[in-house]
């Protein structure tokens, strides 16, 4: 049975006061605060085995280097990928995209070529592909969205042509919580044999993936959305697609043999994986991602579901506030703006009265545009949320909009 109130008692920063009032942490799709079990994990690292990994015969750097690799056995699992060797360690959802923005273009791109994203993306899913627009002269197209935050699948349909040579999407899209039907578009990409990128930094908390059922040749997430550390991510890549791309960038570790009459490369996964890695940022996430399964992905789900249900039918009951996103399939994620009120008057008079919410654009100015706006407020939710939160929150902003 999910108890969400025990579950509670894993995060110590979820009882603590802010202005004198108990926290309300709704920005969670900006980054998810961490269980005990990870802080933890993360300080007997440091304390107990704390050495370089790979280069070392010593004890520490050995025992080092298996919780490293372990981890990365933890999170093949976790995506059920075929091999380690298509597990590359990152620092981030937007170091993997660039990582392969980068190589890819540098492969496989040239002038005139294509690489289709969607509206509703978010920058690190956008500026990588318009550098390659600068350096190489490709073109990026992009998906419209219907008015209520879908995808219009006929327009992506006919934006593919001959010179397509990559789709990038979002699984979940950070501000309208919009759950894009990637394998979908994946399948349609395929029967033209290109190949897919799925950002996955706002799905990885909240819903099952499986990288072979869904047949990405590459999908990307963060740790620190999915309450493990910052500064740590992850790309998969298909092992074929991975053994195509050059290097990204060169030092320790990705080498096999350096001499000035020339170098050769390390296997997968090292070759993407220059200098020393954050080997124990990568042990805090496996222990992040270990937790979350202990919980039930399903179960996170369900729970996440219905309160976005709830927070919905609560919202609607304000005067004048409007939600922006309303996907049939959607992830608990609820942008929304009252009245004439600027976001970031809201967000800060919340802030006043201990409720955590993000205001601005959410690094998503070109679906800003499409509505018309110059941002939202958005709550975003996470296992250890609960109604009482939602209440919070719907009383916080009956409180703010008598102030104006």
């Amino acid at each position: 049975m999910y108890d969400v109130n025990k579950i509670r008692e894993d995060f110590p920063i979820l009882g603590r006061l802010v202005y004198d009032r108990p926290l309300v942490y709704l920005d969670n799709g900006a980054t998810t605060q961490k269980p005990s079990c990870v802080v933890e994990t993360i300080a007997h690292e440091y304390f107990s085995c704390n050495a370089n990994v790979h280069r070392g015969v010593h004890y520490l750097s050995q025992k080092a280097t298996e919780l490293h690799e372990a981890s990365r056995e933890v999170v093949r699992l976790f995506i059920n990928a075929k091999s380690t060797n298509e597990i590359i360690f990152t620092s981030g959802t937007t170091g993997s995209i660039n990582l392969v923005a980068t190589t890819f273009g540098q492969e496989f791109l040239e002038e005139g070529d294509e690489i289709i994203v969607s509206t509703m993306e978010h920058h690190s899913n956008i500026v990588p592909w318009q550098l390659l627009e600068m350096s190489k002269g490709v073109k990026v197209k992009v998906i419209p969205i219907t008015e209520q935050g879908e995808l219009d699948f006929e327009a992506f349909e006919n934006l593919i042509s001959n010179r397509t040579k990559l789709v990038s999407v979002a699984h979940i899209s950070n501000v309208l919580g919009t759950v894009n039907p990637i394998k979908r578009i994946i399948d349609r990409a395929h029967q033209e044999d290109i190949p897919v990128l799925i950002d996955g930094a706002q799905a990885a908390p909240h819903t099952p993936i499986d990288v072979q059922e869904l047949n990405a040749d590459f999908y990307v997430f963060s740790a620190h959305k999915v309450y493990g550390p910052t500064g740590v991510g992850v790309l998969y890549g298909k092992e074929e697609w991975l053994d195509k791309l050059p290097p990204y960038q060169g030092g320790g570790e990705m080498i096999q043999h350096v001499s000035f009459s020339g170098t050769t490369f390390n296997e997968l996964p090292f070759k993407f994986e220059a200098g020393t890695p954050n080997f124990v940022g990568t042990t805090g996430m496996a222990k992040a991602l270990e937790y979350v399964q202990s919980l039930g992905l399903e179960n996170i789900a369900q729970h996440e579901d219905e309160l976005l249900s709830y927070a919905t039918k609560r919202l609607n009951e304000i005067d004048g506030l409007r939600i922006y996103g309303e996907a049939k399939d959607k992830s608990g994620v609820i942008s929304f703006l009252v009245n004439d009120i600027h976001p970031f008057d809201l967000g800060t008079l919340l802030d006043r009265l201990g409720i955590a919410v993000r205001t601005g654009h959410h690094c998503a100015q070109p679906l800003m545009e499409y509505y018309g706006i110059e941002g939202t407020v958005r709550a975003s939710f996470a296992l250890y949320n609960t109604k009482e939160e939602v209440d919070s929150l719907v009383d916080g902003l009956n409180k703010v909009l008598k102030m104006f």
